[in-house]
C-alpha cells in the first residue's frame, strides 16, 4: 500500500510538474510583423521570422495550445509530383493529383512540427519574404528546432494580428538559415519588430 501510494504521489508530481513547465512557457506568433517570440518565464527567449498563411489559407487567430508534435512531420494535405527522372513536374500537388506514369506524388516535408490548430502548425520551411504557406507558420529550420526543443504539449500559444496590414515586407530567407541565438536585447527588440532590412 505504501509503495502504491509513493508510485501514485510520484505520478502526480510529474503531471504537476510538466503542466507548469508549459504554463511557464507560451508562444506568440504575430501576423503583423511576421514573426513568432518564444516567452519563458515572462523573458523573450527566442524571437524568428515567419512565414504564415497566404490569402485565402489565412492561418487562425486565437488562443491555443499545442497538441501534437512530430519531428519528422510530412503533410497530409500537399506535396508535390515528381516524374520518372526525378523533376518536379507538379510544386502544388494533393495527395489526389494525377502522376506521369513512373512518376510519384512526394508529401510537403514539415520537419520540427509544432500542431497548435487542427492541421495547422509551426515547422521548418521556406520564407519568401511574405505570407506564403496554407495556414502553418513557417520558421528557418534551425530556428524552428530550437523552438521544438522548448515547447511542450500544452504550450499556450497565442496568434494576434493580421496580414491584411502587414508592417512591411522582409527578405527571402532559406530552410537552413544560421543565426547566433545569443542575442543582445537590442537585437531581440529589433528581431521582435519585424526583421527590418
Amino acid at each position: 500500500m505504501k509503495t502504491f501510494i509513493s508510485c501514485g504521489f510520484a505520478l502526480l508530481t510529474l503531471l504537476w510538474g510538466s503542466s507548469v513547465t508549459a504554463a511557464e512557457t507560451r508562444v506568440i506568433i504575430n501576423l503583423s510583423n511576421q514573426s513568432v517570440s518564444l516567452i519563458e518565464e515572462g523573458r523573450t527567449i527566442l524571437v524568428s521570422p515567419i512565414a504564415s498563411g497566404k490569402p485565402g489559407w489565412s492561418t487562425p487567430t486565437g488562443h491555443f495550445s499545442i497538441f501534437n508534435k512530430d519531428i519528422n512531420h510530412l503533410s497530409r494535405s500537399f506535396g508535390l509530383v515528381v516524374d520518372a527522372s526525378g523533376r518536379v513536374v507538379n510544386p502544388s500537388a494533393t495527395p489526389g493529383t494525377p502522376v506521369p506514369r513512373g512518376g510519384h506524388y512526394q508529401p510537403a516535408p514539415m520537419p520540427y512540427f509544432m500542431e497548435f490548430s487542427s492541421a495547422v502548425g509551426m515547422h521548418a520551411g521556406y520564407l519568401p519574404g511574405y505570407p506564403a504557406s496554407h495556414g502553418c507558420v513557417r520558421m528557418p529550420r534551425d530556428l524552428a528546432a530550437l523552438f521544438f526543443q522548448r515547447v511542450q504539449i500544452g504550450t499556450p500559444v497565442t496568434v494576434v494580428g493580421s496580414t491584411n496590414n502587414l508592417t512591411h515586407v522582409r527578405k527571402a530567407m532559406p530552410i537552413s538559415q544560421t543565426v547566433s541565438y545569443v542575442m543582445s536585447p537590442s537585437k531581440r527588440w529589433t528581431l521582435a519588430q519585424g526583421w527590418r532590412r
